[in-house]
């Protein structure tokens, strides 16, 4: 990855301009194109495979009129007077004359109607209409929400309080207020100090902002073809423009430190994204994954929250490795940091020498006791987790924003008639297998309205087929309240007796039952949730680490710090500490924020962790002492790692004081998260648990480490790459082999040296497997053991992609299968590179490389050299099995040829006979001076030097023969 990561960065740095303009196009389309369509956002809690939401679909199939989107027209009588006043119902029926003549409205129940319900409040000073529309939410547009209100006049006209509440009016637009502007200049006020240099500090500032702006345009998009609620799009801004800001600073802190010692512009940018860009790829996908991994929970809007998050924090990533090359390449030496100034001193500064940084003075002090820090971290999270305990989940209720007319008729409602009003239960009952309907409606409500907590039970209302009835049940309690719980739990308890008596089987449904169906749910995933991204950092870290001790450590503080997190937002926001000072209005805790919580705080955790611990595994590496590089390792990493965290904070805290009900716990468990996290778990726990493992930090078992993946997230692997291609670069060859050991290494080759010039002939004799082994080296099949070994001026094992596809393998089969000819074999090898926008294989390419095979074997018979019978011609409808072995082998040949290759690899039989003089003739005429022969032989065959036409392009001769047979010798 490292090394795709290098050429990315240098093709943006080279081609800036190319790059820049390409972002703002896509960004232009993704925008106009997210606008244009006019997507509108949606809050549809729906849940599959729940009663509540099954008996939803039942009532829209077969009790319609129940389905529409609803409202309540709530009135309020004034101090002393009622609403059943002549004047104030006269008003309240004129206003449902006024309903009913809308467009779009299918149905209105007055508070004096004949089947109204419990519609007027004790004191009768306060009454609803209840208002059904035709369609659903999405369906109901705004100018007729607009005509929905405007009856309000009427009543207001008499001298009556209206106001308009349900979930029509609930509000779905999205857009940043000044304190999220603020949250975006503390982070430039911290890019600032960071780099000592504005024009460093915009650029991490304009890739986060044109990512999220691409990926709100993107989800716009999405949502004029399916349901986005209202919280997708903030949650996408708020994590892309951290995530976005972070991953940029942490590749412009290295590529700056780079400069600052001297490093060509170019070779620095590329680097610094083929490194730092390597950690930020790694900590988006775990990101990435975590958010998707929401996917298994099997809730829709939850669902698109995270695809619509995890989308964000993979433009940021987009961005942060092409992006901001471009930037760097077009702002080129401007941004090294200049001589003498605290960004130059910092990054030459020596480990151990000068004034210690304040990074090196913290981890100083935690060392010294190390015991005592893990005690305390511990201890203060763990104190942090308690009131976790006590969570209580819920879905946001239709309560609506401050000031709004939705929060108006919901305290009306509330005052009037109680909290339960706000939030009816529906209970269905299937009337099929009853006769005496009515009767068993009203017994059956009895038995419901003896429940505890139920304040109103109406009357069983059959719908027009007479199979299905629904029964309100009105709760004492708010619809977020553990009584309401208790309350559904008890009415499903219920139903197996009703059904007994009876025979009609009950369900419970309606938007409060909705919302307990989801929490019970996401309460119930928590823990499988959190088992599945621990044991998914565990993985991730193992490969990157590869230790036992560090992916354990860092899983432990990450539930550490999410469970922090989670306690003190019950503290706040449902116990009620600090709530006016945050301008929190206590309850219970969002249904869906824990588990989001610890999907997002999953990858930035482990991005931390990487950062701060890869810098001492490069340093117990180098130098073996534990100790030495916690130190050194920490003091390098901690500014940036601060620094990220600190904008994490800021970014996220700037969501919570004036943010939407739903984002603002969401934003204030991230920031609580981030902060546990970075400064308690990452730069305290992890240095001090790190120097009490000591060596043991970085144990893994021989038998694991052979079956993990190297993931080169430091770049060792890459500078080494760059030193064998500037090794390569001054001696240019077709193949260049110096001290290189193939094979395995229980069983190695060599050590071997070559240099072959382009177009040459390599000569690999020996026993079969040995060359064998060698040639699929060299032909990018296998991995060198040691050494260098460059083919076509791409190092080896780094470029073996690169290396397969210049190099053809000519497969020579000693029996042929019966019936395949000679253009067949040709055009399998055409048709297996052919590009993929041409629909089949040229049959004039299929004739033209089988006349020069029969051309080329005609060059190399006997006649055509003096003497001997001539070698009878072949065309592309000759069976294999009719050709000799030379004639075999050449076709073989020219099937690879094909391909259009660099280099071909040919290896013939072990039999004297099978490498003659007229075989190399017909090699020589046939391979193309340019391309390289790599042919294995025998160790008793000709040489091909018997062809002077071969000996001219140059003949190198390797004898590979493996330790054990020479040691057998």
């Amino acid at each position: 990855m490292a090394l795709l990561l290098h050429r990315i960065g240098r093709f943006a740095y080279r081609r800036a301009w190319l790059v820049i303009v390409a972002w703002v196009i896509a960004l232009g389309a993704l925008l106009g194109a997210g606008l244009g369509l006019g997507g509108q956002l949606q809050d549809s809690f729906a849940i599959p495979g729940t009663e509540s939401q099954t008996a939803i679909d039942q009532l829209a199939a077969v009790f319609p009129q129940t389905a529409g989107a609803s409202a309540k027209a709530v009135i309020e009588a004034p101090e002393g007077d009622t609403v059943d006043s002549p004047d104030a119902r006269a008003a309240i029926e004129d206003m449902e004359a006024e309903l009913e003549d809308l467009d779009g409205v299918a149905s209105v129940l007055g508070p004096f109607d004949e089947y109204a319900g419990d519609q007027i409040s004790g004191d009768e000073r306060t009454a609803y209409i209840q208002i059904t529309f035709d369609g659903q939410v999405t369906d109901v547009t705004p100018e007729m929400l607009d005509a929905v209100t405007a009856t309000g006049e009427i009543g207001e006209t008499a001298g009556l309080e209206v106001a308009f509440g349900g979930d029509v009016f609930q509000e779905t637009s999205f857009g940043l207020t000044i304190t999220e502007v603020f949250g975006v200049l503390f982070a430039a006020v911290v890019l600032i100090i960071t780099f000592g240099s504005l024009l460093s500090a915009g650029m991490p500032l304009l890739t986060a902002l044109v990512g999220v702006g691409a990926a709100s345009g993107g989800i716009l998009i999405v949502a004029s073809f399916a349901t986005v609620s209202s919280t997708a799009p903030m949650l996408a801004v708020m994590i892309g423009l951290a995530v976005g800001i972070d991953y940029a600073l942490f590749i412009l802190s290295r590529h700056r430190n780079q400069l600052a010692r001297g490093q060509d512009p170019e070779d620095s940018a590329a680097e610094a994204v083929a490194t730092a860009g390597g950690a930020v790829v790694f900590a988006g996908l775990t990101v990435i994954i975590a958010l998707l991994g929401l996917l298994v929970v099997g809730i829709p809007f939850l669902s698109v929250m995270g695809v619509g998050a995890a989308f964000a924090v993979l433009i940021a990533v987009i961005g942060a490795v092409t992006l901001l090359p471009a930037l760097l390449g077009v702002f080129g030496k401007r941004l090294a940091p200049k001589p003498g100034s605290r960004a130059h001193r910092r990054a030459n500064a020596a480990d151990d020498g000068g004034k210690p940084t304040m990074g090196r003075r913290w981890v100083d002090l935690v060392l010294k006791a190390p015991v005592v820090f893990v005690v305390l971290v511990v201890g203060l999270l763990g104190a942090a987790a308690i009131p976790a305990a006590s969570l209580d989940l819920n879905l946001p209720n239709n309560a609506g924003t401050p000031g709004s007319t939705q929060r108006e008729a919901y305290e009306m409602i509330e005052s009037g008639f109680g909290p339960g009003y706000n939030g009816p239960l529906i209970v269905t009952v299937d009337i099929t297998q009853t006769t005496d309907i009515f009767e068993d409606l009203d017994a059956i409500g009895s038995q419901l309205a003896e429940l505890d907590d139920v304040a109103y039970v109406g009357e069983g209302l059959p719908n027009e087929t007479v199979d299905t009835a629904i029964i309100q049940v009105v709760p004492e309690s708010a619809p977020d309240t553990p009584e309401t719980k208790a309350l559904v739990e008890e009415i499903r308890e219920l139903a197996p007796s009703i059904e007994a008596e009876f025979g009609t089987p009950i369900a419970v449904t309606g938007y409060t039952a909705v919302a307990i169906d989801i929490s019970n749910r996401l309460a119930d995933a928590l823990i499988p949730f959190a088992l599945i991204v621990v044991g998914l950092s565990i993985v991730l870290l193992l490969m990157v680490f590869r230790s036992v001790f560090v992916p354990i450590k860092a899983a432990l503080g990450f539930l550490l710090s999410a469970f922090g997190a989670i306690g003190v937002t019950v503290a706040i926001f449902q116990w009620g500490w600090f709530a006016d000072l945050l301008h929190v209005e206590p309850g219970p805790i969002l249904s869906f924020l824990p588990i989001l919580l610890m999907a997002v705080l999953f990858g930035l955790a482990m991005d931390y962790e990487v950062f701060l611990v890869s810098g001492m595994r490069e340093e117990y590496v180098k130098t073996k002492e534990p100790r030495t590089s916690i130190v050194h390792g920490f003091q390098h990493a901690a500014r940036v790692v601060t620094a990220a965290a600190l904008i994490m904070f800021f970014v996220f805290f700037a969501f919570v004081p004036e943010g939407s009900g739903v984002i603002k716990g969401i934003a204030f468990a991230l920031a609580i998260g981030v902060a546990f996290d970075a400064f308690l778990v990452r730069m305290t726990l992890v240095p001090a648990a790190m120097a009490l493992a000591g060596k043991a930090a970085w144990w893994l078992p021989a038998w694991l480490a052979k079956r993990l993946p190297d993931v080169d997230i430091e770049g060792e692997g890459l500078r080494a790459h760059l030193e064998q291609e500037e090794w390569a670069a001054a001696r240019p060859a077709a193949i260049n082999v110096e001290e290189a050991v193939f094979g395995l290494a229980e069983r190695p080759i060599g050590p071997l040296a070559v240099e072959v010039p382009a177009g040459g002939v390599l000569v690999v004799r020996g026993e079969a497997v040995d060359r064998r082994v060698v040639a699929a080296t060299l032909a990018g099949r296998l991995a060198p053991v040691s050494g260098l070994v460059v083919v076509q001026g791409t190092p080896l094992p780094t470029g073996q992609g690169r290396v397969m596809r210049h190099v053809a393998m000519a497969e020579v089969a000693s029996d042929a299968p019966t019936g395949t000819t000679v253009g067949e074999l040709i055009a399998a090898r055409l048709d297996a590179t052919r590009p993929w926008y041409r629909l089949g294989v040229s049959g004039s390419q299929v004739r033209d490389w089988t006349e020069r095979a029969a051309r080329a074997l005609g060059a190399g018979a006997p006649d055509a050299v003096g003497g001997g019978a001539p070698v009878a011609r072949f065309d592309a409808d000759t069976p294999l099995s009719s050709l000799g072995a030379e004639a075999r082998t050449v076709v073989a040949v020219a099937a690879a040829l094909a391909e259009r290759p660099r280099l071909v690899v040919l290896d013939l039989d072990d039999e004297p006979s099978g490498a003659s003089a007229e075989l190399w003739s017909a090699l020589a005429a046939l391979v193309p001076a340019t391309v390289t022969l790599i042919v294995g032989v025998g160790t008793d065959a000709s040489a091909p030097d018997a062809s002077p036409a071969l000996a001219a392009r140059g003949i190198r001769t390797l004898e590979p023969v493996s330790r054990s047979l020479e040691a057998h010798r």
